[in-house]
């Protein structure tokens, strides 16, 4: 048996297990630069905010209803995130993080009553351990189980866990999500879909195979297997590498000097890199981009990329960093305040498959991996994780704005919450 948990509100309930007095008022987190709003509480939304929406253009309706505005304390996140999936893992022995705040996990029974008894201790020893609410949801495929948890989330008569056990809860499911809301249908299916009348899960699998299979490529019919209760997606698939990656950010102030610039792709390849190696991959070449202030229509506007090839696929952070600068340069103008830059690794490979170069020393290829070992070593219990960088590195708070961000009370030890013990005195 299958099922997904999902941390309820993610970002919002971190922020409220250090600081009770958010709980029960309105609360957004906004994205890198404190630019939009990236997640927000149920209070929130009952307001009409939304994800997505631009900061400056709801800040009035914020500021009326007191709702409560923090920037993104990802540091924070990702280690609360760790704790979630430890906790997770000490009660279920098949785990799959899909992402920051949501795991698949299977559960060795067929009985949906014994499933369901363990799902609910689960989710008490989550909020116990960590504070974070959850909810569960429970079928024969992960597809229905996304589903599931869904309706545990949205109803709280499921009291956080919700199993799709039998055929007609199944069809009411269906028949109650709406087809952009199914795993792996996307905003362009659900244009594709439309003409055909299908506006909801139900109508999806109830299409004949023949009918859907000129609409849809592989991974959408494995979407319409899984609906109809046939698992065909392997949870080791929910944890594949991924393709590509990106690593990005909106400037607090416009950028006008180019040694500003390399200093901030410093930053991105170190972010980049560090993620590269947590995965086991390593990158073939290596795309910038840059772009100047677009709401600033008094302003001249330029945008460009480049990309550049390394001669060995590698995740090595001097290597990437020193090819994103080569790629800058070339595509740097003077007279233009930047606003947005960024990394793109447009191709990803398994660094044990790599294919050497003639003209690289094995030995220092060798040397250069042990290096980056001990880097990620040092750095992972550092609180900041970033103690030891390339020496064009600099801190990403110099380039970005994070005016409100919370303290970081489980990575920082300055952070750290102080207890008052000479009451009475």
């Amino acid at each position: 048996m299958t099922g997904l948990i999902d941390c309820n509100n993610f970002f919002v309930s971190c922020e409220r297990v250090f600081a009770p007095r958010l709980r029960n008022v309105p609360v957004v987190v906004l994205s890198n630069n404190d630019g939009c709003i990236v997640a927000l509480s149920n209070e929130a939304k009952a307001l009409g905010l939304r994800r997505g929406n631009p900061f400056f253009k709801v800040k009035s309706l914020c500021e009326a209803n007191n709702v409560a505005v923090l920037s993104g304390n990802h540091r924070l996140y990702g280690d609360i995130s760790s704790r979630v999936m430890n906790t997770i893992a000490s009660l279920v022995d098949d785990i799959a993080v899909y992402s920051i705040d949501e795991a698949f996990i299977s559960i060795d029974t067929d009985n949906y009553a014994e499933a369901e008894k363990m799902g609910r201790e689960l989710v008490r020893r989550i909020r116990r351990n960590v504070g974070i609410p959850t909810s569960l949801g429970l079928s024969s495929t992960k597809t229905l189980a996304k589903i599931a948890s869904h309706f545990a989330k949205k109803y709280p008569a499921y009291r956080c866990v919700c199993a799709i056990d039998n055929e007609m809860r199944r069809r009411r499911a269906l028949e109650l999500t709406p087809v952009g809301d199914v795993w792996g249908i996307g905003r362009r299916l659900v244009k594709r879909l439309a003409p055909y009348g299908i506006s909801t899960a139900a109508h999806l699998a109830d299409m004949p195979q023949s009918d859907l299979e000129k609409i849809l490529d592989l991974t959408g019919m494995r979407t319409w297997r899984e609906l109809n209760g046939i698992s065909c997606v392997d949870i080791e698939t929910c944890d594949s590498l991924p393709k590509q990656t990106v690593c990005s950010r909106s400037f607090a102030s416009d950028i006008y000097e180019l040694s500003r610039l390399e200093d901030a792709f410093a930053i991105f390849a170190t972010i980049i890199t560090r993620k590269m190696r947590r995965h086991g991959l390593a990158a073939v070449s290596v795309s910038v981009f840059l772009h100047t202030n677009s709401h600033r229509e008094d302003l001249p506007q330029y945008s460009n990329t480049a990309s550049v090839s390394l001669p060995e696929a590698t995740a090595d952070t001097s290597a990437v960093a020193a090819a994103a600068q080569e790629a800058l340069r070339r595509i740097f103008r003077k007279g233009f305040g930047y606003k947005r830059a960024g990394i793109i690794i447009p191709e990803l490979v398994d660094e044990r498959y790599v294919q050497p170069s003639l003209f690289e020393n094995p030995v220092d290829r060798e040397r250069r991996g042990r290096l980056m070992k001990v880097l990620d070593t040092i750095n992972s219990a550092s609180p900041t994780h970033d103690c030891v960088h390339i020496a064009s590195y600099m801190p990403l708070e110099t380039c970005v704005r994070c005016e409100k961000r919370s303290p970081e009370y489980s990575t920082r030890l300055d952070d750290i919450i102080k207890v008052n013990t000479t009451y009475g005195l």
